[in-house]
């Protein structure tokens, strides 16, 4: 069978490196553990390999099959039957092939030192037909603050700064069944495929519990867990809490989320601006310990400490960061929760690269459960062959020993750090205002060369 075709002469090499992973991780017989098994006809790692290196092909299988391209020996029906199987349990899947490569290969090479966190967000997965399409909804969209058709592609994933692996998912539709636009079948709940279902009508909120508490079960381990404000909650900080894990996350700027600070219950732009900032340019402007999740009189709540940083966008404004490990410095805070970033890049890799908003258009939610998943196979190919040409310590034990660890922090970031300490002992030592502070780095900055001047204002 071939792979893929050699139409250039990487796809040689390619087709190698895609052989290899699927052998070095048994993910044909992890499949078949996770009911991906055919009783007769084509073999499941056939079905399985072809589907995995279609994105490396031209065109989807709809096109290859209609101008005959197809070089594979089975039909149409038998592709879209392996898909929709019901059987098989995807977020299983994925979320064992991830803890073995997590476990086995990127963890022995990683400090025990080094923070490693689960990040979890949504994005938008638009979808065409979506009268005829299951389960298919109107969801909105965070990017672009309107209603969408489709689904709210709820994903969990592995960081440690170097490497993002996604761990499993869900495809939510609208909990109202008034903005559901898709039909719903009716399906026995006790199944796989009524389970998935089931979880695909739960809350966000809910649905991010299930998620942590499957990869905890498999066998994932991290010290925190990052999220942005849309999921910000003290129940969900608790719910986070409960199972082992911290939390560092964006704070909501809402009136209706309090903490308890100073023995008073206030929301976080009250404590804001009832607190003295940081003057100069300091990496933060506020730090202050509160309670979560507190009863009326401060009592059972749990303790956490809130950061306040000037917002990158607009130095004018401010966002907020909290933390459930009160021992974590500020400036670690701040650098952990922008591994949160590593999962935006992760879905912009999948809608732009690995096809997965135009290769698949069945209508079945198993299909496309099925479809979200090889889409994230094709990313963890991708994210360990690209560990393994950067981490030299992967090129054998020799170098295990000699190699530092991989980077944790980039150039341009560290030269702001060196910027901001700068500021801060002059302003010290000088006594000088806020805005004689800013004069000082605009004309710092206008001295050096502007590919230094893109890199410290870009951090």
């Amino acid at each position: 069978m071939s792979i893929v075709s050699f139409e250039s002469r990487d796809e040689k090499n390619i087709s190698h490196a895609i052989a290899n992973f699927l052998t070095a991780y048994g993910i044909v017989r992890l499949l078949r553990k996770c009911g991906g098994a055919k009783l007769k006809g084509v073999p499941v790692n056939e079905l399985f390999t072809y589907t995995l290196t279609n994105a490396f092909r031209m065109g989807s299988f709809y096109m290859q099959n209609k101008l005959g391209q197809v070089r594979e020996g089975f039909s149409k029906n038998t592709y879209y039957r392996f898909l929709m199987n019901p059987r098989t349990n995807w977020l299983r899947f994925t979320t064992m092939l991830s803890a073995q490569i997590i476990n086995k290969h990127i963890r022995p090479l990683t400090s025990e030192n080094r923070d490693d966190c689960f990040v979890i967000d949504d994005s938008l997965y638009e979808r065409i037909g979506v009268k005829r399409t299951e389960l298919a909804s109107w969801v909105f969209d965070h990017v672009s603050m309107r209603c969408k058709k489709g689904f709210r592609l709820l994903t969990l994933g592995w960081t440690d700064g170097c490497t993002f692996l996604p761990i499993n998912y869900s495809l939510l539709a609208s909990s109202d069944a008034e903005k559901v636009l898709g039909p719903c079948n009716k399906i026995d709940k006790r199944t796989i495929a009524g389970k998935r279902r089931f979880l695909a009508r739960q809350k966000g909120t809910t649905v991010m519990v299930e998620l942590l508490k499957t990869a905890l079960a498999a066998g994932h381990k991290a010290k925190y867990v990052l999220f942005d404000s849309w999921f910000s909650n003290p129940q969900q900080i608790l719910d986070i809490k409960f199972l082992g894990l911290d939390t560092i996350a964006m704070v909501k700027r809402s009136s209706k989320i309090r903490y308890f600070y100073n023995g008073k219950s206030l929301d976080i732009k009250k404590i804001f601006a009832a607190c003295k900032k940081r003057r100069g340019c300091s990496r933060y402007l506020l730090s202050v310990n509160v309670k979560v999740g507190q009863d009326k009189n401060g009592k059972n709540g749990l303790d956490a400490k809130i950061v306040c940083v000037r917002n990158r966008n607009n130095r004018k404004d401010w966002i907020a960061i909290i933390c459930t490990n009160v021992a974590l410095s500020e400036n670690d805070i701040i650098r952990i929760y922008g591994h949160r970033w590593d999962i935006e890049v992760f879905f912009k890799t999948c809608k732009s690269s690995l096809l997965l908003r135009k290769e698949y258009h069945g209508l079945s939610y198993d299909g496309l459960t099925a479809h979200v998943a090889m889409v994230f196979t094709r990313y963890m190919l991708l994210a360990v062959s690209k560990r393994d040409n950067e981490d030299e310590r992967t090129l054998g034990e020799l170098f295990y020993l000699m190699i530092a660890e991989v980077a944790d922090i980039t150039y341009h970031e560290s030269m702001q750090i060196i910027v901001e300490a700068m500021l801060a002992t002059i302003q010290e030592e000088f006594h000088i205002t806020d805005e004689q502070v800013n004069a000082f780095y605009e004309k710092f900055m206008t001295k050096l060369p502007e590919s230094m001047q893109h890199l410290l204002r870009a951090a």
